[in-house]
């Protein structure tokens, strides 16, 4: 019992240590830890044998070669672990993970344990519909069925917005978004309410991407950004220092071009998701503001 209590002991000064000072792990060992998602759209994906992709993988790329060249380093290793909506926050509280660039939003409750960089993307939760249906608002889906993913808070969102007042509309679920996207395809569902990139990715996918269109009123912003781990303003700074850099100079709107709206392997279709406004605001004034905070407007 004594042993076990020493191991975690041991092993919360680790993680102490790593919280302090990420940097120095860096410098001291020569390489980095970086978190990537498998599936996350165009923000971070797997092109299979270990290579992992994205806008936001590239621009953690970006980041970790500009701490390479401040701490002086002539080779920094980037060693990339797959991570999941349920490991990802305590694997970068616990040192496993040091900069994690797949699709997390920044919220309150994530910021007791984590810390986030600069909004790199804003994600808008919006309506998919056939392109002839003639729905182009909330308040048209009144008498029709709207697909969703199991586990999603979508559609409680499309429920809560106040254009849905006295809207009647029924709800299906599909077991994961391509099961939802097929529901509206194939005409058993008039809807698909969800993330926006994720709407795009399954119309671009489609065997008619013209058919279908992406309209109504935005449901949800979300701020989406890099996390890294809390109370470490030295690496924060320079995580947040690099980015600033690349959306001065303009290179993070062409990297969001490069995997929104031109062809993207492996197949090389397009996602065909321009920046949306709030993107760019969140470009033209960087900042690392919660969605609590976008849900105050």
């Amino acid at each position: 019992m004594k042993k076990a209590l020493l191991v975690l002991a041991l092993g919360a000064a680790l993680a102490g240590v790593a919280q302090a000072d990420t940097l120095k792990k860096i410098k001291d060992t020569g390489s980095v830890t970086m978190g990537v998602r498998e599936s996350s759209g165009a923000l971070s994906y797997t092109l299979g044998d270990g290579k992992y992709v994205g806008y936001h993988v590239e621009i953690c790329q970006r980041v970790l070669a500009d701490v390479q060249k401040q701490l002086g380093l002539a080779k920094l290793d980037i060693k990339y672990l797959p991570v999941t909506s349920q490991n990802r926050v305590p694997l970068v509280q616990n040192g496993t993970v040091d900069i994690e660039c797949g699709s997390t939003t920044n919220n309150l409750t994530r910021q007791k344990d984590v810390a986030f960089a600069v909004t790199t993307y804003v994600e808008e939760v919006r309506i998919a519909v056939k392109a002839d249906s003639g729905i182009t608002s909330i308040a048209q889906l009144n008498g029709k069925t709207v697909a969703t993913t199991t586990g999603t808070t979508s559609v409680q969102l499309l429920r809560k917005h106040e254009r849905a007042n006295g809207v009647d509309f029924k709800e299906v679920l599909g077991k994961d978004h391509a099961d939802s996207f097929l529901l509206l395809e194939s005409g058993r569902a008039d809807a698909f309410v969800m993330d926006g990139q994720i709407l795009a990715g399954n119309i671009a996918k489609s065997r008619n991407p013209a058919g279908f269109k992406i309209v109504g009123e935005v449901l949800s912003v979300e701020p989406i950004a890099i996390m890294i781990r809390k109370d470490d303003p030295a690496f924060k700074k320079a995580v947040d220092d690099s980015i600033k850099g690349l959306m001065k100079s303009g290179e993070a709107a062409k990297l969001y071009d490069k995997w929104f709206t031109q062809p993207i392997p492996p197949t090389n279709t397009k996602v065909g998701l321009p920046a949306t406004a709030a993107t760019k605001e969140a470009w033209a004034n960087p900042n690392d503001k919660p969605v609590e905070e976008y849900a105050k407007k």
